[in-house]
């Protein structure tokens, strides 16, 4: 089997040649690129390899954009860290995906599944590659600081956000309060909408946190929530009629 690696990290690509060799010695590993645009280069060049290996991060960018930039007709394994929705949902596409570091039984489960294949898709659609991404990698966890440790904080045990004199601090259904590395605007992003809205340019509020919902003046809505903030809850005027239709959602 021929396989193309696309990875910026060398250590990593040294790893994951030598697990790829432990399953196999008779694997060739014919090329590792660094960056997205001589990955497209490559493939705009060579024939297609049996496999390919990607990085999501990679030295110019993200490897999606080689899907945009040429067509991959090599099934894929994609070898990163992301969240558990993403992996299921690249699996469902025909994709499979490793997170670092690289478990030799899953990279075995993962060629298996290859050799197996019977008919493997022509080419990889970008579109729905990415509707599935956007969709379903949400942040799930934080790492933060407790005591002398760091310690893992699942985004569902979080009520919400808050953000004061620069830093973020996330508040536990729990009532303990953690300091997070992420602003508000990037927790906009990474965040399940379905769960969180940003209700304030200084707060980010969980939907299972509210309790009751008050008219407040200047088009203002005052919320009663759980655990309480250090102060009173207010959705803005500007977000009131987005709060109205995320709950309704």
């Amino acid at each position: 089997m021929k396989i193309l690696l696309v990875e910026d990290e060398i250590p990593a690509a040294r790893q994951l040649t030598k697990l790829l060799l432990a399953q196999d010695p008779a694997f060739q590993i014919i090329d590792t690129l660094d960056t997205v645009e001589s990955a497209v280069r490559w493939m705009r060049t060579f024939p297609a390899p049996d496999l390919v290996f990607m990085d999501i991060q990679i030295a110019d960018g993200l490897s999606f954009d080689i899907f945009r930039q040429t067509t991959v007709t090599a099934p894929v394994i994609f070898t990163t860290a992301f969240d558990q929705y993403a992996v299921q949902a690249f699996k469902v596409n025909a994709v499979d995906y490793l997170l670092k570091p690289v478990d030799p039984e899953e990279l075995k489960l993962a060629l298996d599944k290859i050799r197996n294949r019977r008919s493997l898709p022509a080419a990889l659609d970008w579109d729905a590659l990415s509707g599935y991404f956007k969709k379903e990698s949400y942040k799930d966890r934080f790492l933060v600081k407790t005591g002398q440790q760091l310690a893992f904080l699942a985004a569902s045990d979080i009520a919400f956000f808050r953000s004061s004199e620069g830093l973020t601090q996330a508040y536990t259904f729990a009532g303990k309060k953690f300091f997070v590395d992420n602003a508000l605007e990037e927790l906009e992003r990474l965040l399940d909408p379905r769960d969180f809205f940003r209700i304030s340019r200084g707060m980010m509020l969980r939907i299972d946190a509210i309790r009751k919902i008050h008219p407040h003046l200047n088009g203002r809505l005052k919320l009663e929530i759980a655990p309480s903030a250090p102060e009173d809850v207010f959705v803005s005027r500007e977000r009131a009629g987005d709060f109205k239709t995320w709950l309704g959602a």
